[in-house]
């Protein structure tokens, strides 16, 4: 079970890891400082498997992969978001970091136990005994995911598998 980190519509990269911390690619620096000016108590506060429930567009603003990589960094196992801008989706697929599509999550409330269930389709609210659908992911991005990211799809199946 996963404590859910509720989070506003548009919430951009620069919220998610400000410019000033962005200036490493060292990843435990980059989740010290994840979403410290939006919610000072994430970074001391995350732990491994909590869930972000973020609103509407989801990583807008600027194409910097450090964020997707500050949230998987921390611990998260999955964003759940109604949407999500396109280019923070393909940097968090690129990275292995699960972003799942579901409208309903706006009933998720801050620190709701929430389980997702990529394969299903699903996210489990504990708290509320509810259960809300979720867009599946495209077969190929899934693949990526399960990989842990494009990097490691490509060390298993090779540029081959791009095409499969």
């Amino acid at each position: 079970m996963a404590r859910a980190w509720k989070l506003h519509d548009n919430v951009n990269t620069d919220e998610i890891i400000p410019g000033r911390y962005n200036m490493t690619t060292d990843r435990a620096s980059l989740a010290r400082h994840c979403l410290c000016e939006v919610r000072p108590d994430f970074p001391a506060g995350v732990k491994p498997g909590d869930i972000i429930v973020g609103g509407r567009n989801f990583g807008c603003g600027s194409s910097r992969e450090h964020a997707p990589i500050a949230i998987q960094t921390c611990g998260v196992v999955a964003v759940v978001a109604p949407s999500f801008a396109r280019i923070f989706y393909r940097n968090a697929v690129n990275i292995g970091l699960p972003l799942l599509v579901c409208p309903e999550s706006e009933r998720i409330e801050e620190g709701d136990e929430i389980e997702v269930d990529i394969a299903a389709g699903t996210v489990s609210n504990r708290t509320r005994n509810e259960i809300y659908n979720v867009e599946p992911l495209p077969a190929f991005i899934g693949r990526i995911a399960e990989a842990g990211g494009i990097l490691e799809f490509i060390k298993t199946y090779g540029w081959e598998g791009v095409g499969a």
